[in-house]
């Protein structure tokens, strides 16, 4: 598998974290996540003991900008855990490991917002209809399709956050 970081960012980790890396860092990708949100996940995946920011910065060679932006997401969506370590007063990480609180802290940051919002847009679009007479079929017929992929969606967003419940 290519690794994409150079030799000395990745020398501080061992063959099994430079893996989880690699794998969560092409995850993210084909999210359309930035790279670096599946190098932290992966790093603290493949780590058992929680590690501070600072910690993450010095294995990854990453800024601390960066680093603590995409911890802050990571916690948001419930990727990351903060977890107490005794005798140390940084805050320390760890992977949540749960398919499903994942899953559901993606879906509920970029899943149904867009949902939420999708609503007001037809609304929008609807009052548009007509505005050139010879579009308001055509125009019709595209807000009628997103309507219903809509509801759709509404619909069967239940089911699709029920599925990593699964695993």
């Amino acid at each position: 598998m290519k690794n994409t970081k150079t030799p000395e960012a990745t020398d501080s980790l061992d063959d099994f974290q430079r893996e989880c890396v690699d794998l969560f860092m092409n995850a993210a990708s084909s999210l359309s996540l930035p790279r670096s949100v599946g190098e932290i996940y992966g790093l603290l995946f493949s780590t058992e003991e929680p590690l501070s920011l600072d910690d993450v910065m010095a294995r990854l060679k990453s800024s601390r900008g960066l680093t603590h932006e995409r911890l802050r997401w990571l916690r948001i969506i419930g990727a990351v855990r903060k977890v107490s370590v005794p005798g140390r007063r940084k805050e320390h990480f760890t992977a949540e490991t749960s398919l499903r609180r994942i899953a559901e802290g993606y879906i509920r940051d970029r899943i149904e917002p867009h949902l939420a919002n999708g609503q007001n847009r037809l609304i929008n679009l609807e009052g548009m209809v007509g505005a050139v007479p010879e579009r308001e079929s055509f125009q019709r017929g595209r807000i009628n399709q997103v309507m219903n992929w809509h509801k759709f969606l509404t619909r069967a967003l239940p089911a699709i956050k029920a599925i990593p419940g699964k695993f």
